[in-house]
């Protein structure tokens, strides 16, 4: 999934929709920008960001908090993602 593939979702009068539309973008940036702090580590990213390191691991780690509550919330309410 891209995240143009959550567009139709995100207009949706659907509240889950909604949700999962939100659920599939966040978990697209963060396998992105997940694949982007390996390669920083790994010394092969192909340009220099102007944030360090220790800032995108940062923001990684709260992508991911963030992704584990839209997971539980979605296990409450019997939303599938």
């Amino acid at each position: 999934m891209e995240l143009k593939d959550t567009i139709e979702m995100m207009n949706s009068a659907d509240y889950k929709e909604r949700f999962k539309a939100e659920y599939h973008q966040t978990k697209i940036r963060y396998e992105k920008l997940h694949k982007m702090v390996i390669k920083y580590e790994a010394g092969t990213l192909n340009f220099t960001p102007k944030c360090s390191l220790e800032l995108l691991k940062e923001q990684k780690k709260y992508m991911g908090c963030y992704l584990y509550c839209l997971e539980v919330r979605a296990e409450i309410e019997g939303i599938e993602l």
